[in-house]
Parts: structure tokens; sequence; C-alpha cells
């Protein structure tokens, strides 16, 4: 199976970008973008990231809505350069391989350095799926700016489309003349604005007749109402109809760029609270100049996303307020100015300091220490907001260990009888013994009473064969035989007693395993007692290290986790191995656990009591997570500041998991998506304890 690609390359430095359909994680690279969307999940990653001129590739996953991955899919990515100055329109194709398992990887080339749109199409079975990615040469991330049938268009009933080249390029020629039209309005200026609305109004006409698969004709009718709009903007005569006309206009243009994401390349939505009617505008610069309010508030707003139900009008959230709680008018706890928050009254108005409507402060809000802070104040006090993401999660534990013994390799050597030592051969600690090899020579009146009566029954047992009854002394050889082999000596010792014919003073005693001498009891000529340790022998091939964890990470420590194992004395060298177990209880004083961890030691570099420290890993999984510096502590509680848009900030109980690096794992209180302020919380928090009526904090 072969599949194309095409990428759109804007010009570098573009800002604006439409927001994805779905949940999306931001970044890209080895971590990927995630985007849910047309009943399919997306992931795509840059190899290299960042990435470069020649040489890249493109990986991208698909799964169901299920999460099983689809091999069936039939992916396309495409790419143009529109044409700029003297420079011709730029495309190229390149083939995805697929890898399997929901794996498609797609090669190529850019023709030049910038920062470039990739529009994906991917479908399977009845699912179909359209995201578009922003990369720029030489800077690392892969940035999803947004699904090409955004799921907003839904808001109008318009179906996902991508609009032609022709149809592409006159809605751009409108949005251009659109901007025009706003900078006057923003200027306080209605001379002049017939020209750049009708310029807009045969763009959209020229643009309708060239859309082709709109058999419902919903694209096309959203068309002629937009020009219809510019057509009104053109005949306003005064400031008032002209700003409701482009407002209409604005909401009109954002459902098509909700349609198709290229669109929205490049531009702002921002929204003002004073404007009455549908209240936000595009820009392609990321200083507001406000249209509504023109040279008496030109800063006035916030930015905003690209959802066409626009915020509700101080009328609309009064009503609101009476229709969620029940209880009328008397859940508004005042009217203020959003410009001037210090204007508290109790019947709506106008704001005596800029003579603005009021808006209603509900009970709700005041309870939960929602505040409002435009842009400018954003700006002015330095708040940073970051979404919550969700991300593979994995926790390092450290712990300090020590090499010891592997306990299942010790072996004691003892007696059952007493005696009196003879010639030493092990008489060095630490020296290598082999099992079978003589530890040390033994007289023991026991043991050579017990030899000669094996000598004596050998002797019947042979005098016995040559009578009617051969084997009448067998079973007093057998019991001879097995009382030297309960006292410890093998069949070959014993083997050599009865091919001698006589007892030995002093019968060698040898070693039970192979390993070393790490405890020596005895000297030459002691006198040695039953059950008495005379030598502990350990196996070295193979050590433990016991480590101390501390008890809040003993749950992140389980058996078969890997382990790496350092010693100071070995700098730059580590040793891998697997937790063999956990010790179910705690050493009292440290309030610390044992972890072991079992290590072959190849050349004897682990020596026993040798310090060492040991780093475990915790995969956690895919998990949402939130920056630190995104947390405040109120006593045993964690708040986070939650962006609601429109400039709101609610304050937000969380739960939180274990730390990786600068952000935390996120239990509950926050979904994948949502906005929190992670600079500037101090001040924020101020006035939200101040306006909370409650024990928030």
């Amino acid at each position: 199976m072969s599949h194309r690609i095409r990428f759109t390359w804007v010009l570098a430095g573009a800002l604006g970008v439409l927001a994805a359909a779905g949940a999306c994680r931001r970044g890209g690279g080895a971590q990927g973008v995630v985007t849910r969307t047309g009943g399919l999940t997306l992931e795509a990653s840059l190899d290299p990231d960042p990435p470069r001129q020649k040489g890249n590739a493109l990986r991208v996953t698909v799964k169901d809505a299920q999460g099983v991955p689809r091999d069936d899919a039939q992916v396309a990515l495409r790419y143009f350069m529109p044409a700029m100055g003297a420079m011709q329109e730029m495309r190229g194709e390149a083939e995805v391989e697929q890898v399997g398992q929901g794996r498609y990887r797609a090669r190529f080339d850019l023709p030049m350095d910038g920062t470039w749109t990739v529009d994906l199409d991917v479908r399977s079975g009845g699912a179909s799926a359209q995201v578009s990615y922003r990369m720029t040469v030489g800077r690392r991330g892969l940035t999803a700016s947004g699904s090409a049938p955004s799921a907003r268009a839904s808001e109008a009933g318009l179906p996902p489309q991508v609009f032609p080249p022709a149809v592409l390029a006159s809605l751009r020629t409108a949005l251009e003349a659109y901007e025009e039209a706003r900078a006057l309005l923003a200027s306080d200026r209605v001379e002049g604005l017939d020209v750049p609305a009708a310029q807009a109004s045969a763009a959209l006409r020229a643009a309708r007749s060239g859309v082709s698969g709109d058999p419902s004709g919903r694209i096309v009718a959203v068309m002629d109402e937009t020009a219809r709009a510019a057509g009104t903007l053109s005949q306003a005569g005064d400031l008032e109809k002209a700003r409701s006309a482009f407002g209409e206009l604005s909401r009109l243009l954002m459902i098509l760029a909700n349609c198709d994401p290229r669109l929205a390349e490049g531009w702002h939505v921002f929204s003002c609270p004073m404007a009455k009617g549908f209240n936000k505008w595009l820009q392609p610069t990321e200083t507001l100049e406000n249209p509504y309010m023109g040279q008496a508030m030109p800063t006035c707003g916030s930015p905003a996303d690209w959802s066409v139900s626009g915020p509700r009008t101080p009328a609309e959230a009064e009503a609101h307020a009476e229709s969620a709680h029940g209880t009328g008018s008397g859940e508004v706890a005042y009217y203020t100015c959003s410009m001037h928050p210090s204007v508290k009254k109790h019947e709506p108005g106008t704001c005596p300091i800029c003579s603005m409507d009021l808006v209603p402060v509900t009970r709700e809000e005041l309870e939960t220490g929602v505040i409002m802070v435009d842009a400018q104040r954003r700006q002015l006090i330095g708040v940073r907001t970051a979404v919550v993401e969700s991300r593979p999660l994995a926790v390092t534990v450290r712990g300090v260990g020590k090499v010891v013994y592997d306990e299942t390799r010790l072996s004691d050597v003892s007696l059952k009888y007493r005696g009196w030592i003879g010639t030493l051969y092990a008489d060095a600690p630490g020296q290598l013994v082999r099992k079978g090899e003589p530890l040390f020579t033994l007289y023991s009146p026991e043991l050579y009473t017990a030899q000669e009566e094996f000598l004596t029954v050998l002797a019947s047992q042979k005098e016995a064969r040559s009578t009617s009854a051969p084997d009448r002394a067998d079973y007093l050889v057998e019991a001879a035989r097995r009382r030297l082999s309960l006292w410890d000596l093998d069949d070959a010792e014993i083997d050599r007693i009865a091919a001698r014919g006589r007892t030995e003073r002093f019968l060698p005693i040898t070693s039970p395993v192979t390993g070393y001498l790490v405890e020596k009891n005895v000297v030459e000529g002691a006198a040695v007692e039953p059950g008495m340790r005379l030598f502990r022998i350990a196996g070295l091939d193979r050590v433990w290290v016991e480590a101390e964890v501390y008890e809040s990470e003993l749950p992140l420590v389980s058996v078969g986790q890997e382990a790496e194992v350092s010693l100071p004395y070995l700098p730059g060298e580590s040793f891998r191995g697997k937790v063999s177990f956990v010790y179910p209880y705690l050493e009292g004083p440290t309030r610390t656990g044992r972890v072991r961890i079992e290590l072959p030691n190849r050349g004897l570099k682990l020596k026993p009591d040798m310090y060492a420290t040991v780093t475990l890993r915790a995969d956690r999984g895919q998990r949402p997570v939130v920056p630190e510096e995104a947390i405040l502590y109120a006593g045993p509680r964690r708040l986070v500041f939650l962006d609601l848009g429109e400039g709101r900030l609610r304050p937000q109980e969380i739960q939180v998991g274990v730390k990786s690096g600068d952000v935390y794992e996120v239990l509950s209180g926050l979904k994948e998506g949502d906005r929190v302020v992670v600079s500037g919380n101090f001040l924020v928090g101020a006035e939200s304890r101040l306006k909370s009526a409650t024990g928030q904090w």
C-alpha cells in the first residue's frame, strides 16, 4: 500500500494556530502529538527532532476509538507553499511506509528552511480524521495547529472541508480585506470602509463559485451569508452599525476557518467583554487593537478560542445565573466593571469611571474565587499559562545500599563428633576451596572405632561367602557403611578404607562446596566439638545488593524491576540487575525499606560490604501531568488556577501523585487539555483570596 504526502509551507514566524479538535498533547518529538478526532486517535512525531532540510521522517500511529491500532488505514499527507512575490508555488510528494501495529512512517526532504504546515488525512473503516501540524526547520517540536475538519465546524452544522487552492486563495483575500476593515474600525473611522468590505464580498463570491463536494449546499449557504455580511459592512453609515456588521462578518469567517484550518494559519482570536453581540475578532498580530471599542479602549480584550458561540452579554450572563440556580436575580452578588473591578453596585448600570456597561458577578463565581484578569494586566504581572498534557511518566527512585553475600550460597563446615585437627590445608581466610578437596585431617576416637567395626564386618562378609549362607553378613556391612556416611565420609573415602583393609588415625575432611573461606575458626592441633562451626564458605560468583529505600517510595518498587547499581570506587561503570525481593518490614530507626538486587559478580569486582548507589526506574505509563510551578500549597491541599477563557481564572483543588522532573502526576481535579497558570500565581491567588467568601484558601 502506498500513501501520498503533501506538506504546506507557511511563512516563517507566522504565529496563530487553530486549536485542535479533541485532546491534543503539544510538544512532538519522541513523545509525539496526540489528537483525537473523527473517531480516531492519531499520534505523530518527528525523527529527527528538531527537523532538518534533508533526511526527515514523520512517524504516525493510528488507533480507533477503543485504542486498537489500525493497519488498514489510508494515510495521506499534503504540502504546498503559496506563491509569494516572485516565488512560485511549491509542491511535493513522498511515500508513506506501513510499519505495522498501526504505525506509518513517511521519509521526506524539505526544499528549503522555514516553518512548514503538514496536513494529515487518515481514513480507516468508516472513520476519518484530518489534522494539521506545524514544524520549523532547526527548531524542536511538532505542534498541532488543528483538525483539518475542526469539531467546531459542527457548531454551524458544516462538514469538514479541504478547499481547492483557488477557493482557499479567494478566502485568504477576503481575510486580508477584513483586516483592513478591522484597522479602520479600531481607529474609529468609517470613511473608506466600503472599499475593503466590498473587496471581501467579491472575494467571498468568487470562493463560493469554486466550491465542490458540497451536496447539502451548507458551505455555499454560509459563503453567501458571509458575502452579504461583508456587503452590509460596506453600506454601514455609522460606527455602531459598522461594528455590528463587522461582528457578524467575524463570526461567519471563523465558521469557515473552522471547516479548513489552513485559513486560521497566522491569525489570532481576541474577544472584548464590553462588546455587544458577537464580541470576537481576528488579527494577524499578537498585539490586540479592539475594533469594537476603538480609541476609547484600544487594548480592551483578551485572547480567545475559535468557537463561534462567544461569551454572554451582561444580560445573558444575568439570565444564565437565574436559570442555573433557579432563584432569580438574588444569585447575582453585585455588578462591576471589567476594566475597574473596584466598582461594585447592587443594580445594573454603567461604570462611573469609563461609562461601560456593568457586568454581573454571580455568587457562585464569588464563592469559588473566580477572578477576571485581562490580557493587559496579565502582561503587567507576568501571568503565563500551560496546558495539562498526557505523557509517559517515569519516576526515578534512588537508594543507598551495600554489597552482601548471596545467603543461598553460604555453607558451614561442622562435625557430628569430637576430634582433633591434624593437618590444616585450608589455613587462610579468603582462600578458594573446591568441592571434594580436603580442608583438614581429623583424629576422632569415635570415627576410629567406626572404621574398625566396618573392617570387622567386611572380614565376616568375606568368610561368609564360602559358607552355605553367603549373604548373612551383608546387612552388617551395610549398617557400618551407613554409619560412616552419616558422619559425613563420602563413598569414595569409605571405599578407600575398605581397599586399604586397615584403619586410618587421621581421616581427610573435604569441602562440601566450591567457594571462598569467609570464616575460619580452627588451627592445627585444635580440639573440636560436635556442632562447632569450623569454616564458612561463600560462593561469590553472584552477590546481593541490599538498598535502603524511603518508606514513601516503596509503592514504586516491585519484584522484577530493572535496577542500576554503581559503586564509588568504580567511576563510570554500572551494573544492571533486577529486584529479586522487597522485604516485608521496615528498619525502625531509619523508617526505610530494604530492597534486594541480585547481580552476577564477574571478575569479583563486587566485594561484600562495599557501599553502592542503586537507581530504580518506575514507569507509570501515560499520565496527565501539571508543571510544578503551577501548584500552590494551601495547608494539606494543592491548588492551581484554571484558565476558563475570556480572561477568567478559577482556583481548582487537585490531587497530585508522584513527581518526575519538574512535573507532578495529576490524580484528580484536572483533565488533559486544561490550561493552568504557571507564572504569577501568588498575585492571582492574593486577588482570588480577597474575592472568595468561603474557605477555599
